[in-house]
């Protein structure tokens, strides 16, 4: 690897590949570093992708990174463990190989981690019929059972919204929050049926969901089970910049973590940029690659700024 870049960016997913795409198209020395862990590996396939729409998220990935190695663009595969301010301004990124590279900006696209209800067979099943974006998932379980595990103030929430796609939704209580009277009443409306009491587990045969257990022994049938998971962004190696992570909220309830940016991905870290599920855990695939060409522009156009104030510098010192 060359000593210094561009830009190193740091996720190699759809927001990483996209801004990587768009720098090497501009003619900028680009350095792509991916940990090979994307969010969606589980998924069969991606959805909502104008013209890609169910493709297999591994194939997605693979053209990505034919494409932007086509413009030059290097890709390598490593964990970032640390990003440091040099003298001049510019970056060191650490690998945990223990090498070290520089760069001039950074684009940061790390995703997040889900982290997932401590419910015996959920992490198993988790993206195959386990779920949690009915904009994801809805269609391909439309018509059938489907079971909402209420875990966060946003369970009825969720039920509604899977409601849609199908007429036969079960809310599990699941000992969590106990919906208000006016939630009860919108859920009653809806044919929404509600149970009470806890999960002990899923039911699963032949490697297929079959139903919902509660600790009395009971077993519910159902075709996919919807779980709300804790968004957190994968961005601990910022810390060394001093760039921490905040908590997100929705509808007054906290879903997660991300990296605070402006609409263009600008950290408070001048030279930073994200993109993504880091900065925005309600991404999907195709909104998160527009992030990365937007993180991509705005960065490049830094830069642009960047190498005229020394041109005109080298110009006057001459």
């Amino acid at each position: 690897m060359e000593d210094k870049y561009d830009v190193v960016v740091v996720g190699g997913g759809a927001a990483g590949l996209s801004g990587a795409l768009a720098l090497s198209r501009a003619r900028r020395s680009v350095l792509v570093i991916d940990a090979g862990e994307p969010r969606n590996a589980p998924a069969g396939h991606i959805h909502n992708y104008l013209g890609r729409e169910g493709t297999p998220p591994g194939e997605l990935l693979a053209a990505g990174r034919a494409e932007v190695a086509g413009y030059g663009g290097e890709i390598v595969t490593d964990i970032v463990t640390s990003a440091d301010k040099t003298g001049d301004g510019d970056f060191r990124v650490t690998l945990a190989d223990g090498r070290t590279v520089g760069a001039r900006r950074l684009l940061v696209t790390t995703g997040l981690v889900d982290v997932l209800p401590d419910v015996p067979g959920v992490a198993e099943r988790w993206g195959r019929d386990v779920l949690h974006c009915p904009y994801c998932h809805g269609w391909e379980v439309r018509d059938q059972p489907i079971g909402v595990l209420a875990g966060s103030p946003l369970a009825v929430h969720q039920a509604l919204m899977w409601r849609q796609w199908t007429g036969n939704v079960t809310l599990f209580l699941n000992d969590a929050n106990e919906p208000t009277g006016e939630e009860y009443e919108q859920l009653a409306a809806r044919g929404v049926a509600v149970i009470d009491g806890a999960v002990a587990g899923l039911d699963v045969r032949d490697d297929r969901l079959t139903g919902v257990r509660l600790h009395t022994g009971q077993v519910f049938p159902l075709a996919a089970v919807v779980v709300p998971p804790l968004f957190r962004a994968r961005a601990g190696f910022l810390d060394s910049l001093g760039l921490a992570t905040t908590e997100m909220e929705m509808g007054g309830h906290v879903i997660g973590t991300a990296v605070a940016a402006d609409q263009t991905g600008a950290t408070a870290v001048p030279g930073v940029w994200v993109a993504g599920n880091v900065a925005d855990p309600k991404a999907q695939v195709i909104v998160a690659a527009g992030a990365g060409l937007n993180a991509a522009a705005a960065l490049n156009a830094d830069l642009i700024a960047e190498d005229t104030r020394l041109a005109v510098a080298g110009a006057l010192s001459r």
